[in-house]
């Protein structure tokens, strides 16, 4: 891609992000973290059964699959803390239907049943050329026939007979132009995206050039990755004993690094290279709920362990806009439950910019960074009461478009700087800590980790690893934009 090119398309996403937040936006007074969970199953991601003609399609088993109906996913989220919930069952031969026959009637009725928890229309998409993807459908009169109308012409498992040429990378871009040209455009997240790779930078199903080339065409529909799968609790098994040969995540190739996955985890790795362009890339963090670990699953209910936090009013159009936007943090193990990122210039009226926002300076100015975050003083729902031992600033200059669209590197990302309890000021819950990054000559961007332990960076996650040791939470990041006056 030229630089004319990843210009146009930078202008593109503006543009179409500006139109989305003005149609969609809430006042910033109505708005507060509202935790949630965009990938959650219910019976009716199915089990499917051959009959003894092949010619005919299979039989699908509610239940076979994932185990709970939509009423008690939603019922449990909410026991768990979360605002807003997205019900995502995957699918095969002719499973639009069964979303739209089936799963879609009882998430209304999940909806009157639990009116307290904001609950989206979805599915896992069953990605062509890749691997699965959440799909969130915007609230509106005609959600059914638009979740319908996708599955139905572009998942590569709906077709029956099967059709080979459903499971190749254009035919995913063809479905990203569908999706962007419906007047309220679903966003999509690529989940669990390096669960394939057999190493680091050793990627499986999906690649950076692929993601690159979703976010290219449909920049406010492919917004982004799981930073921290679900399936976490793959190494605990059903009494919360420890399971020696169970990987968090079902990462059993390549594993993850302190619950999150190497695209994300690794600094200078692939999410710093995408932000280095200045894409509007952001991570979130699920629970992928199939069947609870004390049944015999893989996974916690969703907010249990893992929580996205977007900065919204409480309502489908403002949450959808909030993750679209990037105004995003993501926490395991409710490590932390707020957290405000603020990026100002040290000048007289001084304009501002927090998370999953845009700071417009002149070159040589400072810039001041302000983390304030909640650690909670109370226990999680793993009966413990974590601590933040240790936050970290991260800061990179920009690169422009990447000439290599396969890169996972970016060198410049850097620890700026890392706090400990001598560095923040505690009121309370409530921990503050300040920096200031001097003379900024060019675009850059910034963002904000921390973790419950004492690794300077996340390593890989050996089997048997009990989750609720090793809690991180990730912020998304603050992009600085440097012109001369004029």
């Amino acid at each position: 891609m030229s630089r004319r090119t990843a210009c146009l398309a930078a202008v593109a996403w503006l543009s179409a992000s500006s139109v989305l937040a003005h149609e969609h936006a809430s006042p910033a007074s109505a708005r507060a973290w509202q935790a949630g969970d965009h990938h959650v199953h219910s019976r009716f991601s199915v089990r499917y059964e051959p009959g003894p003609d092949l010619s005919l399609p299979p039989t699908p088993i509610l239940g076979g699959d994932a185990r709970y109906p939509i009423p008690t996913n939603a019922q449990m989220a909410q026991k768990h803390g979360l605002a807003w919930m997205v019900s995502t069952d995957h699918g095969g031969p002719n499973h639009a239907k069964i979303n739209r026959d089936q799963a879609y009637p009882e998430l209304v009725a999940s909806r009157a049943a639990v009116p307290g928890l904001v609950q989206f229309y979805g599915m896992e998409f069953d990605t062509p050329g890749g691997d699965h993807s959440s799909l969130i459908v915007p609230h509106t009169h005609h959600e059914r026939d638009v979740l319908f109308d996708i599955e139905q012409r572009f998942s590569k498992r709906d077709a029956f007979p099967q059709d080979p040429g459903r499971d190749a990378e254009p035919k995913m871009l063809d479905a990203l132009k569908h999706m962007k040209a419906i007047e309220t455009p679903p966003v999509v997240i690529a989940n669990h995206p390096s669960r394939s790779a057999t190493g680091m930078g050793v990627y499986g199903h999906y690649t950076p050039s692929e993601f690159r080339d979703w976010n290219d065409l449909a920049p406010t529909v492919a917004i982004g990755m799981e930073g921290s799968p679900g399936h976490q609790a793959g190494s605990l098994k059903p009494d919360g004993s420890i399971d020696p040969e169970g990987h968090r995540g079902g990462y059993s190739k390549s594993p993850t690094l302190g619950g999150f996955d190497q695209m994300t985890a690794r600094l200078g790795g692939f999410w710093d290279s995408m932000l280095a362009e200045g894409r509007a890339w952001w991570v979130t963090s699920t629970s992928d709920s199939h069947r609870h670990y004390t049944e015999g699953g893989n996974d916690f209910w969703p907010g249990e362990y893992a929580k996205t936090y977007v900065w919204a009013s409480r309502s489908h159009a403002d949450i959808l806009d909030g993750l679209r936007h990037g105004r995003v943090f993501v926490t395991t193990g409710d490590l932390i439950s707020e957290l405000d990122v603020t990026a100002r210039a040290v000048s007289r009226a001084a304009p501002s910019a927090e998370i999953g926002g845009r700071l417009r300076l002149t070159p040589g100015q400072d810039v001041r960074i302000t983390i304030r975050l909640r650690d909670p003083a109370g226990a999680n729902h793993g009966g413990r009461t974590p601590a933040v031992s240790r936050v970290d600033l991260i800061w990179s200059e920009a690169s422009g478009p990447a000439a290599d669209r396969t890169t996972d590197r970016n060198p410049r990302a850097r620890v700026e700087r890392r706090f400990t309890s001598a560095d923040w000021v505690r009121e309370g819950e409530i921990l503050t800590m300040t920096h200031t990054v001097r003379n900024v000559q060019a675009g850059s961007y910034l963002r904000v980790r921390g973790a419950s332990g004492s690794e300077l960076e996340p390593t890989p996650d050996p089997a048997g690893e009990n989750p609720w040791d090793d809690l991180w939470f990730y912020a998304n990041p603050i992009f600085i934009d440097v012109a001369p006056k004029g």
